[in-house]
């Protein structure tokens, strides 16, 4: 597989190589391979045949481009390579070449050629998400008593703790790692069925061989071929596309928070990263950038697989092939955010004290809320409420804090001052102590992340 040069600006060498032209070849040769293997261990043809097969069925050996230029006019990649094999096959072992490919399809090479390569592009995924789930874990523990203004609508709203945040952040890529590792166990399975999925040619040795071919592969068998049965395939790459959505929520805020007015984030520098070509003083969210590119493409890459599913009968008519080119797509830009990210948070940069300083100069506005539910105690919450709204404007319009005004108002009020613990009031306006529900609830979630976690890692492989 070619990718342009903005397609891998946006991904990884490592994801474009399990996709590449000659590694999606030698995967169909893997399944030639282990067919012929299987047959001969049933005694379907000679041993000295599968030996014969197996010993050309490598990618090296031929033009990868000319059978890619064939398939173009055939209609299958598959069957300039078949063509391409018999022959070689032929110059060693002319019968064996007869046998080559004997009992399958195009579809069933292809297909299981792209069920080995998802095995390790989900391989991939997962290496990543457990890299950035363990550093998002580490600092949401480190931060959980940290203060940072939440935001909603894009306005600040109330004092949240940036453990809290990172947790938020965390969650939807633990829950992502393991259902990728559900679905992939449904999904990786060995695809052979024939011409029309019922094994006809091998007869009863049939289900036998499958049984063998998926072994040596190290598939799971399906219960029949899934030609034109693509659910569980779909649903896979789904949440390949759900996981590039979190991955892109994560860059949003990353991006937002990193803005230079904001400054409470920021990327790693340094060695020409984030720099730009005019403007000497930029540090651009680079990693950020790319997540946001990712989850921006993969919408379409998730609609083409649905649309895709209305397959023809017992072989697609032009849905399977926009399929397959889709596929790879999921895989490149899932990884680029990945790692991306992964660079990012090794060496981001938090600033508790921007943070603060942030809270700091919204007046105390952000703790109105708070305020108002404990002077709903003492005059009710309709004064309460009606009160605070007063004093939230008097502190705008003199640009003073909310706290002092506010003090000032009960102090003023025989009503208030006889009912109203000063000392109190103004512990509502510490940012760290407003970080307490929050940093309860993150706590809380934290425990079971760390076990979803530390589960996960011991199954860290997707090849049996």
């Amino acid at each position: 597989m070619s990718v342009s040069i903005f397609d891998s600006f946006l991904t990884t060498t490592d994801m474009i190589a399990v996709f590449d032209d000659t590694a999606i070849v030698q995967a169909m040769f893997r399944f030639e391979q282990a067919l012929s293997q299987a047959q001969a261990d049933e005694g379907l043809l000679p041993p000295t045949a599968a030996r014969a097969i197996a010993a050309v069925c490598n990618a090296q050996l031929y033009d990868i481009p000319a059978i890619i230029t064939a398939g173009r006019r055939a209609g299958s990649l598959a069957i300039p390579l078949v063509k391409e094999l018999t022959k070689t096959v032929a110059l060693y072992d002319a019968e064996a070449a007869t046998k080559v490919h004997w009992g399958s399809t195009s579809q069933d090479v292809i297909d299981t050629a792209m069920v080995l390569a998802t095995r390790d592009a989900l391989q991939l995924l997962d290496d990543g998400l457990f890299d950035l789930t363990g550093r998002l874990l580490q600092l949401a523990e480190q931060h959980l008593a940290t203060p940072v203004l939440a935001r909603t609508l894009m306005q600040p709203a109330q004092v949240t703790s940036f453990g809290f945040k990172l947790t938020g952040w965390l969650a939807p890529l633990v829950r992502s790692r393991a259902r990728l590792r559900e679905c992939a166990a449904r999904a990786l399975q060995l695809q052979l069925g024939g011409a029309v999925g019922t094994l006809a040619v091998m007869g009863e040795q049939g289900p036998a061989v499958a049984n063998r071919v998926a072994a040596i592969l190290g598939l799971k068998v399906a219960d029949a071929a899934w030609h034109t049965q693509r659910d569980e395939w779909v649903r896979l790459g789904l949440e390949v596309a759900v996981l590039s959505g979190s991955l892109g929520k994560l860059a949003t805020d990353l991006s937002l928070m990193a803005q230079g007015e904001v400054a409470e984030l920021a990327e790693p520098s340094g060695n020409g990263r984030g720099g730009s070509s005019a403007m000497p003083h930029k540090r651009n969210p680079v990693s950020a950038m790319i997540a946001l590119a990712a989850a921006t493409r993969t919408p379409q890459h998730g609609a083409a697989l649905l649309a895709s599913m209305g397959q023809q009968h017992e072989r697609g008519l032009g849905n399977w092939q926009a399929e397959l080119a889709e596929w790879p797509g999921l895989f490149l830009s899932a990884h680029g955010a990945l790692q991306a990210l992964n660079d990012a948070f090794l060496g981001l940069q938090i600033d508790g004290s921007r943070m603060l300083r942030n809270i700091d100069a919204l007046q105390g506005l952000v703790f109105a809320e708070a305020t108002s539910a404990y002077l709903a105690g003492v005059i009710g919450r309709p004064k309460s409420h009606e009160l605070l709204e007063k004093m939230t404007d008097v502190a705008i319009s003199t640009q003073r804090h909310l706290a002092d005004v506010l003090t000032e108002a009960v102090q003023a009020d025989p009503a208030l001052r006889d009912h109203v613990d000063l000392m109190h009031l103004r512990t509502l306006f510490d940012p760290v102590a407003a970080t307490a529900p929050a940093h309860r609830l993150a706590q809380q979630q934290l425990q079971s992340l760390r076990s979803d976690i530390a589960a996960l890692n011991l199954a860290h492989t997707f090849h049996q």
